[in-house]
């Protein structure tokens, strides 16, 4: 099979109504797209992205009304849910609700819950309505890679599985949208995003779900993900480690980063004067700013996974709004 890069919409949806998969962006990484409501059309998401069966999907909806649709809306949590979506929707928010039996199965992994979202992606959101029913959009790499954030990303992963990337630049955001479930007069995280707990919080308490031992209740739950080829490891800081001997180190910098930054070499230094060398650099933000590094995280640890290198050292982030979504990516990608 041939990949085509286009921007041609009306390309998409024709393939979508025929029960293929299409790559779209979405405003937080680009998604592997089919209709949610067709089995055979979600069962080609999980073979191309070989995603194993007991990881469930986030359907993303054409509008609002669809809604009630696809779930259940427990009466006890509407009003709080109602003013969860009329805040975050559309935008990088997903909500796990009671299933009505029209989602199938395969979406879910069989869990009697859905996780839905209303992507505010201009793109996105006019394939979606054009097509007319829910799309099922996981991101559009292959199972435990780093997440595509180009539509270069998806060719690189799904080239030759897919038939058609639609090419809107680089993503807003660069991760996956945060993604909760509402119990009582509390909001409990099940994935950490840029959706940030102090924003949730002034709505109910909020929890933070930690990912289960067994059963997965939400995508992005495995405790490995999100990860480049290359071991990475996460410390405190450049200063504090001492890169094994005879090894090719790259480092994800958050910390500002003296000497040149390229891709032949970067230097830093201790307070002892020693010098740290890396074969190559990536400062997530010069400005230390949690937006901007969110946006590159995984199109840096991309770039650096593709130099060769024996390993990869990224600088913890303060885990305070975006940081803790960085943190979580990280953390993943580290996971032995």
């Amino acid at each position: 099979m041939t990949t085509v890069i286009s921007t041609d919409r009306a390309a998409a949806v024709e393939l979508l109504c025929k029960g293929e998969i299409v790559a779209l962006p979405t405003e937080t990484v680009y998604g592997l797209a089919a209709d949610a409501l067709n089995p055979i059309a979600v069962a080609k998401i999980f073979e191309a992205k070989e995603r194993p069966r007991f990881d469930p999907l986030i359907v993303h909806l054409p509008s609002p009304d669809w809604l009630e649709k696809i779930v259940n809306v427990p009466e006890q949590n509407r009003q709080l849910i109602s003013k969860l979506a009329d805040k975050f929707w559309p935008g990088p928010f997903t909500i796990v609700l009671p299933k009505r039996e029209i989602v199938p199965e395969i979406a879910t992994a069989g869990l009697d819950t859905v996780a839905v979202r209303i992507s505010a992606h201009p793109v996105f959101a006019e394939i979606v309505r054009m097509f007319g029913k829910p799309l099922a959009a996981p991101s559009a790499n292959r199972f435990g890679r780093v997440s595509a954030t180009t539509a270069q990303h998806v060719l690189d992963e799904l080239g030759g599985r897919i038939p058609l990337v639609i090419d809107a630049g680089p993503t807003q955001y660069g991760l996956e949208s945060t993604i909760v479930r509402v119990g009582g007069n509390s909001i409990d995280t099940l994935r950490r995003g840029p959706i940030t707990t102090e924003q949730l919080s002034q709505f109910a308490k909020v929890n933070i779900v930690a990912s289960p031992a067994r059963k997965i209740l939400a995508p992005g739950q495995l405790p490995s993900h999100y990860a480049p080829r290359t071991p990475l490891r996460v410390v405190e800081n450049a200063e504090s480690f001492s890169p094994p001997k005879n090894q090719r180190v790259g480092l994800l910098a958050w910390y500002p980063v003296s000497g040149k930054e390229d891709l032949q070499s970067a230097q830093r230094r201790t307070g002892d004067g020693r010098s740290l060398k890396f074969v190559a650099v990536r400062n997530l933000s010069a400005h230390q700013d949690l937006r901007e590094a969110a946006a590159n995280l995984f199109r840096y640890l991309r770039e650096l996974d593709v130099l060769g290198l024996d390993l990869i050292v990224a600088e913890r982030v303060p885990s305070q709004g975006l940081g803790a979504a960085i943190l979580d990516r990280l953390e993943r990608a580290s996971h032995d």
